[in-house]
């Protein structure tokens, strides 16, 4: 292992994930498909949110939060694996590191807060639809998501500062496919131990917490829905949350198992392949999920559809 004086290193080489070059092929490829899926899912998801005044409304707010979280968080780290898979030079300054180790931490934290925050929406429309518009009022709605977008960045300002500060002098390899903290702590010629609490405690009051808020939300919901007489309106109660419940179980699951695993069950190729759930494929997933399962952005999209190919037409 290359070891040096006890400061960091002006550059680091992100290892990726495989060094086999037909591999090396097949991940450019699976990674560009995914991000351009990504890119064009959200921003139609984004789109048709805005232009439609029908969706306006604290639900769909909160949904176009997430699409722009989850195009910020994909272009964060995507564009690095593939410009690594198929260059040779796998370098990246330490800088850039500490950029791009600031961008994932807020997008990631503030999109496990948003999840919650959507689960509360849905309580507060099922639970309590007679009050819902006083209580998810505009103001409410945008307090919420500055709030969650504030955690995020304080989360960022925490745990950037605290990793670079160490002596990363243990190598300049970095086993992994972008700056995740976990990865660079275990360069460190000082005991990280600090850095592993903060870690913990923070990764245990974001996720733990918005999970915890969003399985309380969840409860109150399906006991409220179990209530309802009619098998259609039951039906339909559990459509508004079908698409939530899979997002959140894919994205919090992966998330706890990255920043709460103990260091003796660390596994670096098991760390890459559950990164890759909640930071490529995850924001991919989140807009085909919601977008096929719920009518509503499904008409809006097929109504401009049909609009811009009359106007074409004219």
């Amino acid at each position: 292992m290359e070891t040096s004086n006890q400061t960091s290193p002006d550059w680091f080489i992100l290892l990726g994930l495989s060094t086999v070059p037909y591999l090396q092929v097949i991940c450019f490829l699976i990674f560009l498909i995914m991000y351009v899926i990504t890119l064009a899912g959200n921003l139609l998801l984004v789109i048709v949110v805005r232009t439609n005044p029908w969706l306006h409304t604290p639900m769909y707010f909160f949904l176009s939060n997430l699409s722009i979280i989850d195009i910020c968080f994909s272009s964060t780290i995507v564009p690095i694996i593939l410009m690594n898979t198929m260059s040779q030079n796998k370098r990246i300054s330490l800088l850039g590191c500490a950029f791009q180790m600031y961008f994932s931490l807020t997008f990631g934290a503030t999109e496990c807060i948003l999840l919650s925050v959507m689960a509360y929406d849905r309580f507060a429309a099922i639970c309590q639809p007679l009050h819902y518009h006083i209580v998810m009022n505009k103001k409410v709605c945008v307090c919420l998501a500055l709030t969650t977008w504030s955690v995020g960045i304080i989360n960022a300002l925490i745990h950037v500062p605290l990793t670079f500060q160490l002596p990363l002098c243990r190598s300049r390899n970095v086993n992994h496919f972008f700056c995740e903290v976990p990865s660079l702590l275990r360069l460190s010629c000082k005991d990280p131990q600090l850095n592993e609490v903060a870690m913990y405690v923070a990764a245990g009051i974001i996720a733990m917490c918005s999970f915890f808020l969003t399985l309380v939300s969840y409860i109150h919901i399906i006991s409220t829905i179990l209530k309802i007489r009619s098998a259609q309106g039951r039906e339909k109660a559990f459509s508004t949350c079908a698409s939530h419940i899979t997002v959140v179980a894919l994205y919090y699951g992966t998330i706890m198992f990255v920043y709460l695993q103990p260091r003796s069950a660390y596994s670096p190729e098991t760390d890459k392949t559950v990164s890759v759930l909640y930071t490529v494929v995850t924001p991919m997933l989140n807009p085909l999920i919601y977008s096929i399962r719920n009518k509503e952005v499904k008409n809006s999209v097929l109504k401009n559809l049909k609009i811009n190919s009359k106007l074409q037409k004219t």
